[in-house]
């Protein structure tokens, strides 16, 4: 029988439980972490701000992976990969990624996942289908003995001096705090959207950034946020396959013209920036018009929810122009996150590990974006990892008790480090965030004089969320998360500054080349007085 966790004291008002490892989190890093924990023995608590099964970017995405099958050819796949990375990724984490991702892909078929089948009737493992996975993977966690605590988002986390003890929040529903006592915690919280409007990513703001940070982690990759996709205007689709076969016009329907006076054709990859200048100038509009018939029918087929918004609306993407936008995606789609420091993702801090999009992809992909495919094979590897690490280390402090007196580590957007002042509201910092970190003039394309101004707001922003921002009870909730989000743009910002060069989604319109004293990764530690500094010795350090 698997071991569940432990009531340390349960009543109306406040939830206490003990446990060996605690994941916060509900999308597919946190659900392996969890299973993964299990497994190894501990007793598991497992916390989401939503529900697990249908919270997060993937459970409403029919997503691909980084599938490499073992042999020879692994090496050559991911040296070609890592190619496009802008050097900043590690080869050796990229072959351990795609070899753990595929044992547990493997592992999904031995426990019946339902994977499609291939014409010869093989089964093709490299397809997802969002929904049916993370309902999938809940009942694996429920299997494994986890215990799962839905809507019941963390809002910081407890330090008994020496290591992570645990995390404390509140539930969403019930409106009753809780605390798990763990030796050890996995943060697999999830990137930060800065609240843009794109699918699955509402609850997805950077929480787990400003814990660790918070409780002395660093975080490194900050400055690659500046990845966008295409949607319809209105819409929270952002899913841009559909645009490879895309025209671009105006609004009076005149053609949009590339850099040599042709019409501009396909929106994704490297004519991105093209599309971008189109929209800083005016509307902009569609017409998948290059796709054949047949095509039509495979992209409706194999991307149904891509053509959801065009059906309410009336439209035939594949003859009516229909207006575009571009979606700012944050560090969901970039490769920001927390600094991880070892094989099994512990964070450097005692205690703390963390996996999937709240950790830094740098190591898997550099200076540019992982897209569905490595994305979904870093969560099903690093979630592994780190409950395994967790884990581990739980079984290394078994012999200690838990202290009755822990500290609770959060500040901004809890703890004023002034007085409470009504007129700091958290969905107008939210705003002010997003004016800075959203616009594709600001972010898409940067300069140093934008980055100055915007570094200069949000500095401003800040001391009035550290200093002033408070709410009671649940909403608690809403102003820890403005807090995150105002964290992330701000180490955003600032690091974008310190890369005096463009590399992969960072691209600065006044330094336009790469600069080869900047082919490292750049480490931010600190909240309030933070430093940023290289890292090319912990790259040297990850691929020895």
């Amino acid at each position: 029988m698997p071991k569940t966790a432990r009531a340390v004291r349960s009543a109306p008002e406040r939830l206490h439980l003990a446990a060996d490892v605690l994941v916060l989190g509900g999308g597919p890093s946190a659900a392996w972490a969890a299973v993964a924990a299990a497994e190894n023995g501990a007793t598991v608590v497992l916390a989401d701000k939503g529900y697990l099964g249908t919270s997060g970017a993937t459970a409403p995405s029919n997503t691909g992976t980084w599938c490499v099958p073992p042999g020879d050819n692994r090496h050559a796949v991911v040296e070609r990969r890592w190619q496009r990375t802008g050097e900043l990724a590690d080869q050796r984490w990229m072959l351990r990624c795609v070899d753990t991702a595929y044992r547990n892909l493997l592992q999904l078929s031995e426990w019946g996942y339902p994977f499609p089948s291939e014409d010869d009737g093989r089964l093709y493992i490299a397809n997802l289908r969002g929904p049916d996975y993370m309902r999938f993977m809940r009942r694996r966690v429920l299997l494994a003995g986890v215990t799962v605590l839905d809507h019941h988002p963390a809002l910081e986390l407890l330090s008994d001096g020496d290591a992570i003890v645990g995390a404390a929040g509140v539930g969403r529903q019930v409106e009753r705090d809780w605390r798990v006592d763990a030796r050890a915690v996995v943060l697999a919280t999830g990137g930060c959207a800065f609240r843009e409007r794109i699918l699955g990513s509402t609850g997805l703001t950077g929480d787990g950034y400003l814990m660790a940070a918070e409780a002395g982690a660093s975080l490194s990759g900050m400055e690659f946020t500046g990845k966008y996709t295409l949607a319809p205007q209105g819409s929270s689709l952002n899913k841009g396959l559909p645009f490879r076969w895309a025209s671009f016009h105006r609004e009076d329907g005149s053609a949009i013209l590339g850099p040599t006076g042709e019409p501009l054709r396909n929106g994704i990859g490297d004519r991105e920036e093209e599309v971008a200048r189109a929209l800083i100038e005016g509307p902009l509009y569609a017409r998948l018009d290059q796709a054949e018939p047949a095509l039509q029918g495979w992209l409706r087929q194999g991307q149904p929810n891509c053509f959801v918004p065009y059906d309410r609306a009336g439209i035939d993407p594949f003859r009516d122009l229909f207006r575009i936008t571009l979606r700012a995606e944050g560090t969901v789609r970039g490769t920001g996150g927390i600094d991880i420091v070892s094989d099994d993702c512990a964070t450097g801090v005692p205690g703390l590990y963390a996996a999937g999009d709240a950790a830094s992809r740098e190591i898997m992909t550099g200076a540019v974006s992982g897209g569905g495919a490595v994305n979904s094979s870093w969560a099903l590897a690093s979630g592994w990892w780190a409950g395994k690490g967790a884990s581990t280390h739980a079984r290394r402090r078994g012999g200690k008790a838990f202290r009755s007196e822990v500290q609770p580590l959060g500040q901004a957007g809890l703890r004023p480090a002034a007085s409470p002042r009504a007129d700091v509201f958290a969905g107008e910092v939210i705003e002010a965030v997003r004016n800075e970190v959203t616009p594709l003039d600001k972010n898409f394309f940067r300069s140093d004089t934008g980055l100055e101004k915007s570094g200069e707001r949000l500095e401003t922003l800040w001391r009035d969320v550290r200093d002033h921002l408070q709410g009671e009870g649940l909403e608690r909730i809403r102003t820890r998360e403005a807090a995150s989000i105002a964290a992330a743009g701000r180490w955003s910002i600032a690091a974008a500054r310190y890369r005096n060069e463009s590399r992969g989604m960072h691209r600065r319109t006044d330094l336009p080349g790469k600069n080869p004293a900047f082919a490292h990764r750049l480490v931010i530690t600190g909240v309030d007085d933070f430093r940023i500094g290289g890292a090319p010795e912990r790259l040297a350090e990850l691929a020895s």
